[in-house]
C-alpha cells in the first residue's frame, strides 16, 4: 500500500507547476530541520536522564553521613553531606520538584527515558517521509527544468 501512496503522491507532484514544486520542496526541507532540532533535543534529554539514573544508582550505594559533591553548573561543584539516602527530589519540569523514594526515582527516569526513545523513533520515520518527499519534489523541480531549459 505503502508503494502505491508513494506513486501517487510522485503524480501528485509530476502535476505540480515549478513555483508549486519550489514551495513543496522549500516547505519539506524546513520540516525536515525542525525534525532534526527535535531529535537532537529528544538525543540530549535522554543523555541527562541517562546521567541521572546513573547518580541515583551512584546514590543509592551511599550511606547517611556521605561526603558528596553537587553540581550547581556543568563546572561547578559544591561539597556537601547526604542526609538521606532513601528520597530523592526529582525535576518534573518548569522548575517544579517532587520527593521520591530511589526506587521511585529510578523509575520515573527509566519511564521518561522509554517514552523519548518511543518519541525519537516516531520523529525518525517522519523526518525520513518528509526526506523522502523533498527528494521526490526536487527531481521532479530538475526534470521540469531542464525541460524549460531544452524547449526554450
Amino acid at each position: 500500500m505503502s508503494s502505491s501512496k508513494s506513486a501517487s503522491g510522485a503524480m501528485t507532484l509530476e502535476r505540480m507547476s515549478v513555483e508549486q514544486l519550489k514551495a513543496v520542496k522549500e516547505q519539506a526541507d524546513m520540516e525536515v530541520n525542525l525534525l532534526q532540532d527535535s531529535l537532537t533535543n529528544i538525543g540530549t534529554a535522554t543523555t541527562r536522564l541517562e546521567l541521572a539514573t546513573t547518580a541515583l544508582n551512584d546514590l543509592s550505594l551511599r550511606s547517611h553521613g556521605s561526603k558528596i559533591l553537587v553540581p550547581l553548573t556543568a563546572s561547578l561543584y559544591v561539597p556537601a553531606t547526604l542526609q538521606d539516602p532513601h528520597h530523592v527530589l526529582v525535576d518534573i519540569g518548569t522548575g517544579y520538584f517532587v520527593e521520591k523514594t530511589m526506587p521511585e526515582g529510578k523509575d520515573y527516569c527509566e519511564r521518561k527515558i522509554n517514552l523519548l526513545k518511543s518519541n525519537f523513533d516516531q520523529l525518525v520515520e517522519v523526518a525520513s517521509k518528509k526526506k523522502n518527499v523533498a527528494d521526490d519534489a526536487g527531481v521532479i523541480l530538475q526534470a521540469k527544468l531542464k525541460q524549460l531549459a531544452s524547449s526554450s
